[in-house]
């Protein structure tokens, strides 16, 4: 029901659901603010809106409302893959409508959505005389936050998303140290100490827990947030192009939405499709081909130096007939690859990804080149046909690589023709690379010109039944729901880093599905079983036990999931690989069982069309009991559950592949006691029990 607004000053615009209450109004000089509240507890104190274009024209002031509408909204849509099969996306909504009183009498719409567990709103530009092509210098969004909370961040870097966390008051944050000791990350830009990157997580005195980001990133740069710690301020802070701008806009255009997601319950954070709601639906009609899989790879080896991608070790190294001289440790070669395959047909693992297998590799990273790679020329080790053929004959897709060394330009040249490639000799998925500086150059990872690059990649893949998985892109808003052959991203600080560098801290995996993963799956790379000595530092080593390797394909759970580590690695501990050959991809339903950030989380999934519940928990640091209800079984019936437990004297320091394994009968009226390791965790199967488990004993 539409409902007219008459023009007032200093009228206060109201809507709501259920706790959650917004508030708009103009101040005094016609400044547009706006105020978010849980119950009777403030989120967002007032805060400011608008922008300031180039020509130095500020659009946040001596606006007049002109009238509003209110609406509501309610309907239940089916994701193509994702957590749950049916997600109801129901919301109020108002909007504002806005006119400068004077000069130009500029347009603009301010578009509210009230959710059950938080707000989104995006400005509009409506078509009109007076605004037609302009320049955005700087979003002036605000988010007054109520209090010097608890918060969990990473710096506002420009072209990396892949910092460890810190935990810390507003009032403390500052990203210098952060950005000056993170040398193991490549590229680092960074040149506001006082920036966070969004998803930022934080938890109030009284027990809020408040989580701002932002969905539908399309045509605009990201939004990070500059902190002003002693006001407890945070401001937009839009990442800007070769020559400083920030955003080049053609009226009528919608921004994306910026998200405050709110509760006082730290599970709901995670169960919350707020996001996904705030993006457009599919925009592929007939999705029959996107299919979630798992997949082990030509990549682990090399991260941890047993191979490499280069098949020389120098590209002026040739021999009289001009040709590359072979280093014999090039890890992308037919008989190794033949490996990875035989070993995924034997385990029921769906794919294989081979990186390294084409030219360009022997100075593809830190020269800033317009041309790096070519995608469809393999080195001469790698036979294309040959191994299409005998991947096919296994029952095994080869996934793709297309590592772009940041060359987008380059990229962009190639796309039909490495897709075209791909689709000859039946690849049904990529995963890209961005790593090194952006070409064009002065364009950063997460500016406006690569985000629709990101775009446009998924467009073009999708015209070719490719599904995508980004590494090194701007973090996900959700777009997954448009794009669904989009399947996952990396865009944060994976498994990878303890293979070098300063690894990962124990508690970087409670953080992350509250921070990274609140706009979509992550490519985080999870299971590995040889938790040290697996490089030449002995010093090394993952900082979980091998049972939170496990759990980690619930905790942070995506439709293409690796078992990462090498064959030879898994073959030491096949029961406990039984997890990762049983564990789905895909599911029907999800339940947030418990969960604090920085902590501990314990999730329960159902695999898609089947009875089968996996259940995954994880603690940082510390040991952690846990009793965990069954209650989400269907009653009356009986179930197997399979326990991969940490050992009573595992420790992700001291002895972290140590587990034990279990079975049990239970139901619904089950309550499991789990013993979590310092740094570790537990993985369970859930199975309909048949007439074979009879001799086993109920779970007490």
């Amino acid at each position: 029901m539409l409902r007219a607004v008459d023009a007032q000053e200093n009228k206060v615009i109201r809507a709501g659901m259920n706790k959650v209450k917004l508030e708009f109004m103009l101040d005094a000089e016609g400044k547009p603010t706006y105020s978010v509240f849980y119950g009777d507890k403030a989120v967002i104190k007032p805060s400011p809106m608008g922008f300031t274009l180039t020509d130095d024209s500020p659009f946040d002031q001596n606006f007049e409302i002109t009238g509003s509408e209110n609406t509501s909204f309610d309907e239940t849509w089916k994701p193509v893959w994702g957590e749950v099969s049916s997600i109801r996306n129901h919301y109020n909504q108002v909007t504002v409508h806005l006119r400068q009183k004077t000069g130009q009498k500029r347009l603009m719409n301010i578009i509210f959505r009230v959710f059950e567990d938080g707000v989104g709103f995006r400005y509009e530009f409506p078509k009109q005389p007076n605004l037609k092509y302009f320049i955005v210098s700087n979003e002036l969004t605000g988010f007054n936050l109520a209090g010097d909370h608890k918060v969990f961040w990473i710096p506002g870097d420009y072209d990396t998303n892949e910092y460890q966390y810190t935990t810390s008051k507003i009032s403390q944050v500052d990203n210098t140290q952060m950005v000056n000791s993170a040398t193991d990350i490549a590229i680092r830009v960074a040149p506001d100490p006082k920036a966070v990157q969004t998803p930022l997580m934080m938890k109030t005195a009284d027990g809020l827990y408040i989580n701002i980001h932002e969905a539908a990133l399309v045509d605009f740069p990201a939004m990070q947030l500059h902190v002003d710690n002693s006001t407890y301020k945070l401001s937009a802070n839009l990442v800007p192009d070769a020559v400083g701008n920030k955003a080049y806009v053609h009226a009528p255009f919608k921004t994306p939405w910026r998200t405050i997601i709110v509760t006082n319950n730290a599970p709901d954070i995670l169960a919350s499709k707020m996001i996904l709601n705030l993006n457009d639906p599919s925009k592929i009609k007939d999705p029959s081909w996107i299919k979630p899989m798992k997949f082990v790879g030509v990549w682990w080896e090399m991260q941890t130096g047993k191979s490499t991608w280069s098949y020389s070790n120098d590209p002026d190294t040739l021999n009289a007939n001009g040709q590359l001289i072979p280093n014999g440790t090039h890890g992308g070669n037919n008989a190794n690859v033949k490996r990875y395959i035989d070993f995924a047909a034997a385990n029921g693992i769906g794919g294989v990804l081979i990186e390294g297998w084409n030219v360009g590799w022997e100075s593809w990273f830190g020269n800033w080149k317009e041309h790096v790679f070519s995608f469809v020329t393999p080195y001469p080790d790698f036979d294309v046909k040959e191994l299409t053929s005998y991947a096919a004959s296994k029952g095994v897709k080869l996934i793709m690589h297309n590592e772009t060394s940041a060359a987008v330009t380059d990229y962009e040249r190639q796309m039909d023709t490495a897709y075209r490639f791909m689709n000859k000799y039946g690849y049904t998925s990529v995963k890209t690379g961005y790593v090194g500086k952006i070409v064009p150059r002065g364009e950063h990872h997460d500016g406006q010109w690569m985000v629709n690059h990101y775009i446009r990649v998924a467009q073009k893949t999708a015209d070719y039944h490719i599904m995508l998985d980004a590494h090194e892109p701007v973090r996900p808003t959700g777009l997954q729901r448009t794009y669904p052959n989009w399947m996952a991203c990396e865009s944060g600080r994976g498994n990878e880093y303890n293979a070098f560098g300063q690894g990962n801290k124990p508690e970087h995996e409670t953080i992350m599905p509250f921070t990274r993963l609140m706009g979509g799956p992550m490519d985080y790379t999870p299971g590995i079983f040889k938790i040290k000595n697996y490089t030449s530092d002995p010093n090394r080593q993952v900082n979980t036990t091998l049972v939170k390797q496990l759990a980690l394909y619930i905790t942070m759970c995506s439709p293409v999931e690796m078992a990462a580590d090498l064959p030879e690695n898994y073959a030491k501990h096949m029961d406990a690989f039984q997890f990762i050959k049983d564990v789905a991809v895909d599911w029907d339903d999800t339940k947030i069982l418990e969960a604090e950030p920085g902590d501990y989380i314990t999730i329960a999934r159902k695999a898609k069309g089947t009875s089968d519940w996996f259940i995954g928990a994880i603690t940082d640091e510390n040991r952690r009991d846990s009793k965990i209800s069954l209650s989400f079984l269907d009653k009356g019936k009986k179930y197997v559950a399979t326990i991969y437990a940490d050992a009573d004297n595992a420790d992700w320091k001291q002895n972290p592949e140590a587990y034990q394994i279990s079975k049990y009968l239970v139901d619904a009226n089950t309550k499991l006691n789990l013993k979590l390791a310092p740094g570790g965790g537990a993985a369970i199967s859930i199975k309909p029990a048949t007439d074979g488990d009879k001799g086993l004993k109920m779970y007490k």
